[in-house]
């Protein structure tokens, strides 16, 4: 059979790629995104007891309610803002399947989305599989500052979507208030959507505070949130997120959603909610992973790696160009082989490869493991 490729400049990933290359020379593995300590015991007993009392069966379509109910909760706590637990939050397969689900429900061919480089790895192909353009607006290292003038040029009448994250995935960067409101001016008395990936939602250092898009009123009106339960809870195999959107956006998610996974695993959703009734279990992840990043950059703070230390997100850019003139792709491979530690490189999220001289190491890990890596970072 012969056919032509939909993708056909999608290949193996680079977390594929650098994960496997630490398996093989058995190096410390920061590149990957995952924690490699447990979730709560807690609350893999309250996903034991859904699946011992009766929550073996498909779920409602848009999720169970008690977690849709404990989601709306979150977002009256944090943000003061409302969603509607049974018209306007729909639990998904991980932030990675909600994102894909929107951006189909929306995007049509020749349709422009606006995405930030570097960008996680799901926006691109997402856009074009489903006939889209990518607008892609690259953003330079180490502080991923946004030029609005740039992003107001690129606005047209094809433009469908706009894609944002922060917590950003790699930069470890935040957007500000003013961002958002660049954002929202930009887009007001449009039909434009925004896509806001809000992950690491939790995951904010040195006593800033999350920029939802769900705070600004015109911007809410137009936006999906996507969240990830695995990022949050350190379980990222299960495969459980979120996304909230005002009713008409949420009604045409679902005609997609219900033909893509209809449901996803019931016991997880029913544990996760009930995990949930304790605020918590989420409101101490920023001191918990700024605990983590503040070791790990105290202990390679004499090496020769440069950094501007994350605003949050559980990953720490480093800067090499004292080090090498290497192309980063290559640098990253050859500390996974000869020094065995791992991470990832930053280029291949860029526009055209931009190589800023910099890898991206996960933070979300033991502290011996930490301590470790950090051995290995100050000899290089």
């Amino acid at each position: 059979m012969q056919h032509q490729s939909k993708l056909p400049n999608i290949g193996t990933t680079i977390f594929t790629i650098m994960s496997a290359l630490a398996s093989e020379h058995k190096a410390i593995n920061l590149s990957q995104g995952f924690p490699n300590y447990p979730s709560s015991l807690k609350l893999n007993d309250l996903v034991a007891d859904a699946m011992n009392n009766g929550y073996n069966q498909y779920a409602p379509m848009a999720g169970n309610l008690e977690l849709r109910l404990a989601i709306s909760n979150k977002y009256q706590l944090l943000y003061n803002s409302t969603y509607h637990p049974e018209k306007e939050i729909t639990i998904t397969a991980g932030a990675t399947q909600a994102i894909y689900t929107i951006v189909s429900a929306f995007v049509r061919p020749d349709d422009e989305v606006i995405i930030f480089k570097p960008a996680y790895d799901c926006y691109q192909p997402a856009i074009e599989v489903n006939g889209g353009k990518t607008i892609a607006i690259q953003l330079s290292a180490p502080h991923y500052k946004i030029d609005w003038n740039e992003v107001a040029s690129k606005i047209s009448n094809k433009t469908k979507m706009v894609i944002i994250n922060s917590p950003h995935n790699p930069s470890g960067t935040i957007w500000s208030t003013a961002d958002m409101l660049a954002l929202q001016k930009l887009t007001k008395n449009t039909n434009i959507i925004v896509l806001s990936d809000e992950v690491y939602e939790h995951i904010v250092f040195d006593g800033e505070q999350h920029q939802s898009a769900c705070l600004f009123s015109d911007l809410k009106q137009r936006s999906f949130i996507t969240a990830s339960f695995g990022k949050t809870f350190h379980n990222t195999g299960w495969k459980i997120g979120y996304c909230c959107a005002p009713e008409d956006l949420m009604v045409e998610f679902r005609k997609i959603h219900q033909f893509n996974v209809f449901s996803v695993h019931h016991p997880s959703q029913k544990g996760i909610a009930d995990y949930m009734q304790d605020s918590e279990t989420y409101l101490g992840l920023s001191q918990f992973f700024q605990q983590k990043r503040n070791l790990f950059l105290n202990l390679i703070s004499e090496s020769r790696f440069k950094f501007t230390p994350s605003q949050g997100t559980y990953f720490q850019v480093l800067d090499y160009s004292d080090i090498t003139d290497e192309h980063d792709v290559d640098f990253a491979k050859r500390l996974t082989r000869e020094f065995k530690i791992a991470s990832i490189p930053l280029s291949v999220f860029n526009e055209k490869d931009k190589d800023d001289r910099v890898l991206r190491f996960c933070f979300a890990k033991t502290d011996e493991t930490l301590v470790k890596a950090a051995e290995i970072l100050n000899i290089i």
